[in-house]
């Protein structure tokens, strides 16, 4: 009997060992067992420089000034004092024909082409020669009606040749504020007048761009390093003396498509966190030992932007592009999302 008793005891016992191993595994390995969580943050560093807005436009060289000479009445052509590629002054003589008549340049110029050669027999009106002013050529563009409000005549602008990388700096002479229409879109013709070096010729590719504002010594930071909260406050995420994330507003000011300036907030040299991704990984036996959490630091990457556009917060939506012939630099952002506050390891 008493032997019997005994074995019941036992089996009772182990039945309350199994009973709390097995509570402790369900409660406590199984889930480090399951998955860990990988949290990879990327970094921005406050830093000092300028921020400039532009309007920006795209068109071609075209001539200025140039004259066609033709022949005033039938006859032979006696003398050709020039050939093409000479430069000319006014008054110069170009072709005598044997009517007697001298055909003279009226404007400085370069020879552009010249058709006839001594002995030629001509008719009235047959072309003879062009002259062709090369160092100032003009620059047409097209403005919709969302920026004509922005361009004005003498306004200073920067013209670049695109294949050659050159600029100069011009202003607008004209603007033709009859439009034409293009869908539902009303567009004006700009033309600034340019001062070339050798080498930039009509129907080469250029680019005008109009200054709107800049602010210069400022502290700046990149755009991808902003939140906005659900009243559309920028934040940014900054570790505080424990090592922990915490929230911290800043005021906005210029921006363009890359970078923003930082009014207060942040000061030069000042590093924020971006939270990049987070991954669910098998935790194994090691999730155990190792914890629940990892968190890992990436150094920014990236450079300064070039390409214009608009620009909107982490999450967020972006702002509308510019019309067409054009490109808005410094768009505002949308609202984007970003964890909410308080502290995070």
């Amino acid at each position: 009997m008493k032997r019997k008793k005994k074995k019941w005891v036992r089996r009772i016992v182990w039945l309350v060992v199994l009973a709390l191993l097995g509570c402790g595994f369900y409660f406590i390995g199984l889930p480090m067992l399951q998955k860990s969580v990988t949290t990879t943050y990327d970094t921005y560093t406050a830093t000092r420089g300028s921020i400039s807005n532009n309007l920006s436009f795209s068109g071609s060289f075209a001539l200025k000034n140039a004259e066609t000479l033709s022949a005033s009445s039938s006859g032979t052509v006696r003398s050709v004092y020039v050939a093409a590629g000479d430069r000319v002054k006014s008054g110069d003589r170009l072709v005598r024909l044997s009517t007697g008549e001298t055909v003279k340049a009226s404007m400085d110029g370069t020879v552009n082409t010249l058709e006839v050669a001594a002995g030629d027999e001509v008719s009235t009106g047959q072309q003879l020669c062009q002259v062709a002013d090369f160092s100032t050529l003009s620059v047409s563009i097209r403005v919709d009606e969302y920026d004509i409000g922005e361009v004005s005549v003498g306004q200073a602008c920067t013209v670049t040749a695109t294949s050659q990388e050159k600029s100069f700096e011009s202003e607008i002479a004209s603007i033709n504020y009859v439009s034409q229409s293009t869908g539902n879109v009303a567009y004006y013709t700009a033309t600034a007048d340019v001062a070339v070096s050798e080498g930039i010729y009509p129907g080469m590719q250029a680019t005008i761009t109009i200054p709107k504002a800049s602010v210069e010594d400022v502290v700046i930071l990149k755009m991808d390093a902003l939140s906005f909260d659900k009243t559309n406050q920028a934040y940014v995420w900054m570790k505080d003396e424990g090592e922990y994330l915490k929230q911290v507003s800043v005021e906005l000011g210029m921006d363009n498509e890359s970078y923003v300036e930082i009014k207060s907030g942040l000061k030069e040299g000042d590093t924020v966190y971006v939270e990049a991704k987070e991954e669910e990984t098998s935790g194994g036996i090691m999730s155990l030992f190792g914890g629940m959490q990892r968190n890992q630091f990436n150094q920014e990457r990236g450079t300064r932007g070039t390409n214009q556009g608009n620009w909107g917060g982490p999450g967020g939506t972006t702002g509308g592009n510019g019309s067409n012939g054009s490109t808005r630099s410094g768009g505002n952002g949308g609202t984007g999302g970003a964890p909410g506050g308080g502290n995070q390891r």
